[in-house]
């Protein structure tokens, strides 16, 4: 479908010159083009379109659950060549900024992929940190940091994995909610100036994040998935088929015992459906289709067009300012990742976010200044090139909003020592040299919920056709329970408990609301951070 044939809000096709992402400077030798079997084929037990985080988590939880399934994935491109791909590297929780249900799911989430990757020793460079949060804006830290104090009142488990530090002396910052397990040099730490963020209005620390390789992570999966393929005992299949983008959906009613996913069907009172993936290289009959599509959705499903909207976003590596004097010593270790919100004109405006790659090239990987991008990035599905005020902003930005001299930190541990004229200097703006930078096409949703479940006929759906989409920028802690939890829905049966937030849960009544709010852009246009907090 050209882009004169989109209908309006609807998302194209991903493109196929994407800009080169840091996280696929390594790309699987298994992966790269991979085609399970030479021709594409016919029928499948399950069709899962996409293969980022969503859609390979779901496969793996489909094959563990269903062995004997038969599973086709479909990928436009290369495997986790979009959103996974091409984010920030993050894994957190937002333990204070959403209602505490979603909090405790986000945090199981958590849990369940650390554990994972911890289960089988996958290699994605999981680094365990803290999380700091830094509020450039003293309207933004005050509103947040009343949020933090309700939740030390109403939900003070939750509370525990949060610090709050404030202004003031070093050492002297306000620690509710400190766990009482950290030592006094951890808690002394616990400083704007010891968190590298001396100019900062305030912060939130939190105990549960992670930095991480997402595209190692989710290659992982896909090629265990295809190493099952060679073991014995099992019927089943899960065929991987990269460049080959679904085009569109058709389906057909049919009686039951001629669709029955996997052959076991007990249902004889209505019919269910048969439908076909198409693409540019033949199409496939299957009784389930799963869209893990994210911000594509629109593209085979237009009535998603402004349910979840296809929005750019854009991240930079950028090399250390300083080198370390000699090869003995150690290069920079910021040691934490960082969120980066509101500027002091604008309190909603600015949501950036910073890890730091391991040694021995400790990249500074930045992402975020949507406010400088074009029309925000809102309504952009195309990912083949940057907005350049925005990398322009990514190099220049961050050495002056964290500290990242070598020397700054260590020589400032004497509670009385103010910084030197030199190491004020090393502390100022200074543009960083990029290795990469790239852009990715995230999905907002319109209540900014992931949408997860069956597609009624309403929105182009009907039996048998499942989303798991509509992340809203926030998709590696939410991602692998939601699609754990779409399994569930579509092979689980009637008794089974799914694990999901009720605000997540695809229905008609959720999609009437949800028309009633302000659109993407509108509330977008408010500032990042608005829909979290804005109403507060």
């Amino acid at each position: 479908m050209s882009e004169a044939q989109l209908l309006k809000g609807q998302s194209g096709l991903p493109v196929d010159n994407p800009t080169k992402s840091y996280w696929h400077k390594e790309p699987s030798t298994k992966l790269l083009g991979h085609r399970t079997t030479e021709e594409l084929p016919r029928s499948a037990d399950v069709v899962i379109v996409g293969s980022g985080i969503t859609g390979s988590f779901a496969a793996h939880y489909l094959k563990e659950k269903r062995p004997d399934l038969d599973v086709v994935m479909v990928e436009a491109r290369e495997a986790c060549w979009g959103a996974t791909g091409r984010n920030g590297g993050h894994c957190q929780p937002a333990i204070y900024a959403s209602l505490p249900h979603i909090a405790s799911f986000e945090l199981r989430n958590y849990s369940e992929l650390k554990d994972l990757v911890e289960k089988f020793s996958i290699p994605c460079d999981w680094r365990s940190t803290s999380g700091v949060h830094a509020f450039y804006s003293a309207e933004l830290f005050k509103i947040v940091h009343q949020g933090v104090n309700d939740l030390i009142d109403e939900y003070p488990d939750l509370a525990a994995n949060v610090a709050v530090v404030t202004k003031g002396k070093k050492g002297e910052g306000s620690l509710e909610g400190t766990p009482a397990y950290l030592l006094e040099g951890e808690r002394k730490e616990l400083t704007l100036d010891g968190l590298r963020i001396p100019h900062a209005e305030g912060a939130i620390v939190q105990w549960n994040a992670a930095s991480l390789w997402p595209y190692k992570l989710v290659a992982f999966v896909l090629e265990h998935l295809l190493s099952a393929n060679d073991e014995g005992g099992s019927k089943g299949s899960f065929n991987l088929q990269t460049n080959t983008p679904g085009t569109g959906l058709s389906r057909a009613e049919t009686s039951p015992n001629l669709s029955s996913p996997g052959g076991d069907n007990t249902s004889t009172s209505k019919p269910t459906s048969i439908w076909t993936v198409h693409t540019p290289r033949g199409t496939i009959a299957t009784s389930q289709v799963l869209l893990a599509t994210n911000g594509y959705t629109s593209h085979l499903l237009p009535q998603f067009s402004d349910l979840i909207v296809p929005t750019r976003g854009q991240v930079s590596s950028l090399k250390p300012p300083e080198e370390p004097s000699s090869p003995s010593s150690p290069p920079l270790d910021i040691k934490h990742t960082y969120y980066i919100q509101g500027e002091p004109s604008d309190p909603f405006s600015r949501d950036d976010y910073l890890i730091q790659r391991p040694p021995p090239t400790a990249e500074l990987v930045f992402g975020g200044g949507r406010q400088y991008a074009k029309g925000r990035g809102i309504n952009v599905w195309d990912d083949s090139s940057v907005d350049e005020p925005v990398a322009w902003y990514l190099r220049g930005e961050l050495s002056s909003v964290v500290d990242l001299s070598l020397h700054y930190h260590h020589q400032n541990q004497n509670q009385n020592q103010s910084p030197t004229s030199e190491e004020k200097q090393r502390t100022k703006k200074q543009d960083l040299e990029p290795t990469h930078e790239w852009t990715g096409i995230m999905g907002y949703s319109r209540d900014w919920h992931p949408w997860v479940g069956g597609v009624p006929e309403s929105l182009g759906g009907g039996d048998g056709l499942w989303v798991c989409a509509g992340y809203s920028g926030h998709g590696m802690p939410n991602a692998v329970l939601s699609a754990k939890a779409v399994v569930a829905m579509m092979y689980g049966g009637p008794d089974v408990k799914i694990d999901l937030p009720p605000e997540y849960e695809l229905t008609e009544q959720r999609v009437v609301a949800a028309r009633v709010l302000e659109e993407v852009a509108e509330i977008d246009a408010k500032g990042s951070l608005f829909a979290d907090w804005g109403a507060r």
